[in-house]
């Protein structure tokens, strides 16, 4: 079994060596409780109906990106709530995860996967998922490097596969997931490399570096959409089958009256402004038996889901 969690934060810390010492001062401060994520700041000493509440945002993108478009988010909690809303983008998933379990998040918009890691360790609680087009799936894209002649399946043996974050659904748990039901497993038949996030893999896969890689569907759209790739270097070699939603999150020891005011707040969400960095057109009410399938794809692959950092 294996404990991939444990693996991103190895990963994380060779990552930011290269880096150099403030990157390992600010990751270790922020592990070792010092950081900036702690929601009883500003003279607020109740945990439980805190002044501040603390929103962490998944780092699957750059994360100044992610603060700057999430404005519209942060007004609106501010707004409906009448209480301060701190944005937070961490590390990477793992740190995110990490966070949560020491409950310096009050809200943490999670992928399927980085939330079933979480669960096992944290009081949390899934309470809305994105929808978009009606549904409340969506998949992982399998790409190619098409002046690598990467067409299919068959073409991915002996190349190099680019994955995201290791606690990633659609950029490492679904596509691994996809490479090993048409006979392709890591280290056997291609190599794979972790390089943190989605748009990073879609970059990596367009310039050769990697001659595929998986993905968030709805990211390799955004960056098509945005120019950010050219279609024209990249092949679309399958999707995976369907992925449960990004499930928002709460911290289990919140006030249950605030509990249902922000659970009603995000289910009654329109906003266009709003809505669009999620790609959503709003969000509805999910529970913890809808991300049963990520554990399942995880036995499939010999993951251990119960392994968080310790």
């Amino acid at each position: 079994m294996v404990s991939f969690v444990a693996f991103s934060f190895r990963h994380m810390v060779a990552k930011s060596a290269q880096l150099g010492s403030i990157t390992l001062f600010v990751l270790f401060s922020f592990l070792s409780g010092c950081s900036s994520f702690n929601n009883s700041g500003d003279g607020d000493t109740s945990k439980s109906d805190p002044n501040k509440l603390v929103v962490a945002l998944l780092p699957d993108e750059d994360a100044a990106t992610i603060i700057q478009d999430n404005k519209g988010l942060k007004d609106y909690l501010s707004k409906q709530l009448n209480k301060q809303i701190e944005l937070v983008v961490t590390t990477d998933y793992s740190s995110m995860i990490e966070a949560a379990r020491n409950e310096r998040v009050d809200l943490a918009y999670f992928g399927p996967l980085s939330y079933v890691l979480a669960k096992t360790k944290s009081e949390i609680e899934p309470f809305a998922a994105r929808i978009k087009d009606g549904s409340k799936t969506y998949n992982s894209c399998l790409i190619g490097n098409k002046a690598a002649g990467i067409k299919n399946f068959e073409d991915i043996k002996g190349k190099t596969f680019a994955y995201g974050d290791p606690a990633s659904t659609a950029s490492r748990l679904f596509p691994e997931l996809t490479l090993k039901e048409n006979g392709l497993n890591a280290g056997d038949d291609y190599q794979s490399v972790f390089l943190g996030t989605h748009d990073a893999v879609a970059l990596a896969v367009q310039n050769g570096n990697a001659q595929a890689g998986g993905l968030s569907c709805p990211i390799f759209e955004s960056m098509k959409k945005g120019g950010q790739i050219d279609s024209e270097k990249i092949n679309l070699i399958a999707q995976s089958e369907p992925i449960p939603q990004y499930p928002w999150t709460i911290r289990s020891s919140l006030n249950p009256g605030l509990k249902e005011k922000v659970k009603a707040v995000f289910i009654a969400l329109d906003s266009p402004q709003v809505l669009e960095p999620f790609q959503a057109d709003g969000f509805a009410i999910i529970t913890d038996q809808d991300y049963n399938g990520i554990r399942k794809a995880g036995d499939i692959l010999g993951l251990d889901l119960s392994q968080t950092i310790n």
